[in-house]
């Protein structure tokens, strides 16, 4: 039987006694969304109908108690608590597609695969800036985090962190970005990274983002800059290529967000975040996210006569093409939760694949 000792945040928490495999430890986190009353603000997090109690427990056997201080446990706690946390600001799930893109890019601007000191600088550098320019993105975006049932326990939102901290934090990644890639890689590959924070940081999300429901439309640009890093920091340069490129990840950024956008349109319209479903209501969204499916099918497609692909990839592009454009079709005729939670998760699962296959041609052509 492990004994638990109670950490308790922002709620009353319920702790007890419950058998654990001994000489280990065991961290619970249990979130309970409930209406609740409550001053404005991050740490309250009580406007509009939603609450948020966390309990944590953290337990023990009492041979490990017994060898390790409680102090010291503390501290490690709180050690490890202190990095998961800025870890989170950097929205890791994204910087790792954003990375894909980056390394689709290098490996079709080069005749064979890139340097591993060339590759692990570039990577370095895109990390640096796709986590920094998150973290900037949830400083400025934390008025609205706390409000949103799919934001509030973030960091900034759930009162975990000085907004100061995740400013500094933010500034000081991208900083590092753009040094990196100006001194080891090349200066167009940094400006190209610098411009990329700047489009996501004021344009989309101090910008558009709340005053357009095009947001997401113009706003995919900043998807689309980690792939030309990636390219110019083989070449030096940017051609017809990459930009053809970067266009396919402009045209997948509307199905993949506004998926998300018809499964939160509630939570938008409550904070006044103009999204399409809030704006022009689901049936268009859903219609426009067949749209776009099935111009970036085409689009993919054509990368073979233009020759970026071999004959190998027009098979996996038509494959992968033909069940986005599939499950957006059901999406506009079940108009269903599940058929949009569905597109979400497999316009991520397509990407990953696309650039996958695509760098894998060219390396074997």
């Amino acid at each position: 039987m492990v004994t638990c000792r109670g950490l308790q945040s922002r709620g009353k928490g319920v702790f007890g006694s419950f058998p654990r495999s001994p000489d280990s430890i065991h961290l619970s986190r249990f979130v309970i969304s409930s209406p609740g009353r409550g001053r404005r603000g991050p740490s309250s997090r009580a406007e509009a109908g939603f609450g948020t109690v966390i309990a944590i427990r953290l337990c023990s056997s009492s041979s490990l108690a017994t060898a390790v201080p409680s102090t010291t446990r503390d501290s490690l706690a709180r050690e490890r608590g202190g990095v998961v946390k800025y870890v989170h600001l950097t929205k890791p799930r994204s910087v790792s597609l954003l990375l894909l893109a980056a390394l689709a890019g290098m490996v079709m601007a080069a005749s064979e695969l890139p340097s591993p000191a060339l590759l692990v600088q570039t990577l370095l550098g895109g990390a640096l800036a796709a986590g920094g320019a998150n973290a900037l993105n949830c400083y400025l975006d934390r008025d609205l985090d706390w409000r949103m049932a799919r934001t509030a326990m973030r960091p900034l939102a759930a009162g975990k962190m000085e907004p100061k901290h995740a400013l500094l934090f933010g500034l000081g990644l991208c900083l590092l970005s753009i040094l990196i890639l100006a001194l080891w890689v090349n200066p167009l590959a940094a400006l190209l990274a610098a411009a990329g924070i700047v489009y996501y940081v004021i344009v989309y999300t101090l910008w558009l983002k709340r005053i357009s429901p095009l947001n997401v439309v113009v706003g995919g640009g900043a998807g689309a800059l980690p792939l030309l890093v990636g390219w110019a920091a083989v070449t030096g340069q940017l051609s017809a290529g990459a930009l053809w490129l970067g266009a396919v990840v402009v045209c997948w950024t509307p199905p993949h967000f506004w998926s998300l956008a018809l499964l939160r349109r509630r939570e938008y319209a409550l904070v006044g975040i103009p999204m399409l479903p809030v704006v022009r209501g689901e049936v268009e969204t859903r219609r426009q996210i067949l749209v776009y499916s099935v111009a970036l099918l085409g689009l993919t497609l054509l990368l073979v006569p233009a020759g970026l692909a071999g004959p190998a990839f027009l098979g996996v592009a038509l494959v992968l093409g033909s069940s986005l454009v599939f499950v957006a079709l059901r999406l506009v005729y079940q108009a269903s939760e599940r058929a949009a939670w569905q597109l979400y998760r497999y316009s991520t699962v397509y990407l990953a694949l696309l650039f996958g296959s695509m760098s894998l041609d060219h390396m074997l052509r």
